[in-house]
């Protein structure tokens, strides 16, 4: 019962001298006071492309609403909320990112448990001692010796000046670093499931597009070898249309290599081997492109990225290490204390008279250093403004992610308009050259450039209905994601 009352003195005297914590007070920085992201207002909608399904449509800018938490399911594709389910099981980024945050959790707890807590021990040791004879010189006495100790030592430091309560306080924002960092980590996986699974959309349109030039221009070659063989065309056209159908088809090789990548690539994020994992055929065309697009209000954005989170996490850690290097200028008190027997035997052992106990402490005061710690107080300041500073450039930075996103969404639809038009447009000229041709109305170059822009404003086009959908996931991810 005995050591029950010193360790509870302790804690009580303890408990009236720590008041006093020397250094800032953290507060979190305020946020950026605008009304928008953008230098001029946002239209309330994109404009719309007709003809083109969910792609083409109108996408309405929602101010002042919220991300929802699991946002990519605003796509309506069961296909990719499988996949993001997989990655959110399986990802070793995300099981990295957990861990960490663990490791910094027991770090926390060791903290707390070594420094707001009095250490108690238990030691117990035993001994056979043989001294020299001559040491019992005219002695009768033996020179074998047993020494048995059983004891039970105390020790705490006072906290008097907070410098040990500021570590905690740097080691809890360290634990919300890696809260942070975990938060981004999950919607960096996310966010690339969704774009991989969009490129790899595209990639596959693409494909398919170019399958259909090579059947058209395989056509065109039919048609210009029979007028080859009766003289109405010349080897030269011949030649000329084989060497397109063969450009053709080598542009096919680089875009099945990239959606073999993508796929790779998402096997991945989901956790698993490419060799072992199949990745379902995305079709951008069963895709829907979410109509209404949730536009937080920018003082609120500081509080919905993790990455701005992380950054105010770090800013706290070092505006607590400020506090750390200003107590160590000031004195360290510990206080120790242990209670035990000892006896040369085990009989009786625990009897009144082997009692042995001692209580003391230790006052600690720099005297002279040669001004290290008034100069890791100086750097620990330096460090905090290192951090404000960080903190402030990733503010910016997420503003102008964001104000990037919308004004790229309402650009992307425009982009959309002009690529469908140019699209409608070169395969009607398509189509009349064809005619004209076959007439003799035009030569064979012209019919040959007919093909070639049909071709790629096809091709333009389809990428700009992949550019609005990783857009749109773009935005989401700019915002934060919905995660908090």
């Amino acid at each position: 019962m005995r050591i029950h009352r010193i360790v509870l003195s302790l804690s009580l005297f303890s408990a009236s001298l720590t008041g006093c914590m020397v250094g800032p007070d953290f507060h979190s920085p305020k946020s950026p006071q605008t009304t928008r992201y953008t230098e001029t207002n946002l239209p309330k909608k994109t404009v719309s492309t007709p003809g083109l399904g969910q792609a083409g449509k109108s996408q309405y800018f929602v101010e002042g609403k919220d991300i929802p938490a699991e946002w990519w399911t605003l796509f309506h594709s069961s296909e990719l909320n499988a996949l993001i389910q997989q990655g959110l099981n399986n990802s070793p980024n995300l099981a990295a990112a957990e861990a960490a945050l663990r490791v910094a959790q027991e770090t926390l707890n060791a903290q707390i448990g070594n420094s707001l807590y009095p250490q108690v021990n238990l030691q117990v040791n035993g001994q056979r001692t043989r001294t020299s004879t001559a040491t019992f010189v005219g002695t009768s006495g033996s020179n074998l010796f047993n020494l048995y100790n059983v004891s039970v030592p105390v020790t705490y430091t006072l906290d008097m000046f907070g410098g040990l309560r500021r570590q905690i306080e740097g080691l809890r924002a360290q634990v919300s670093y890696q809260q942070y960092q975990l938060e981004a980590a999950y919607l960096a996986l996310t966010s690339n499931i969704v774009t991989t699974a969009i490129t790899a959309a595209s990639l596959q349109s693409q494909i398919q597009a170019t399958h259909e030039l090579i059947r058209i221009q395989k056509d065109q070659l039919y048609i210009v070898k029979g007028q080859f063989n009766l003289g109405g065309a010349s080897r030269a056209n011949v030649l000329s249309q084989e060497a397109q159908l063969e450009q053709t088809r080598a542009s096919l090789p680089p875009l099945e290599q990239n959606l073999a990548k993508s796929h790779h690539a998402l096997a991945v994020l989901i956790g698993s081997l490419p060799s072992e994992t199949h990745i379902p055929a995305f079709d951008l065309d069963k895709i829907r492109l979410p109509a209404r697009l949730p536009v937080s209000l920018p003082s609120s954005l500081v509080r919905q990225r993790p990455d701005i989170r992380a950054s105010e996490a770090l800013l706290a850690a070092a505006s607590a290490q400020v506090g750390v290097a200003t107590a160590n200028l000031y004195p360290q008190i510990t206080l120790s204390a242990s209670y035990g027997w000892v006896n040369s035997s085990t009989g009786n052992f625990f009897s009144p008279e082997n009692k042995a106990w001692n209580w003391g402490g230790q006052l600690l005061q720099p005297v002279f250093n040669g001004g290290a710690l008034r100069a890791q107080k100086r750097e620990a300041v330096d460090a905090y403004e290192q951090s404000a500073a960080q903190y402030r450039q990733v503010v910016l930075q997420a503003f102008q992610n964001v104000a990037d996103t919308l004004r790229a969404l309402q650009h992307d639809a425009e982009t959309l308009q002009a690529q469908r038009s140019a699209e409608i447009d070169s395969r009607r000229s398509m189509v009349l050259t064809q005619d004209q041709y076959r007439l003799g109305g035009v030569n064979y170059v012209s019919l040959l450039n007919a093909n070639q822009q049909y071709q790629l404003a096809r091709i333009s086009r389809i990428q700009a209905e992949a550019a609005r959908y990783n857009d749109t996931a773009a935005l989401f991810q700019a915002l934060g994601g919905g995660w908090q």
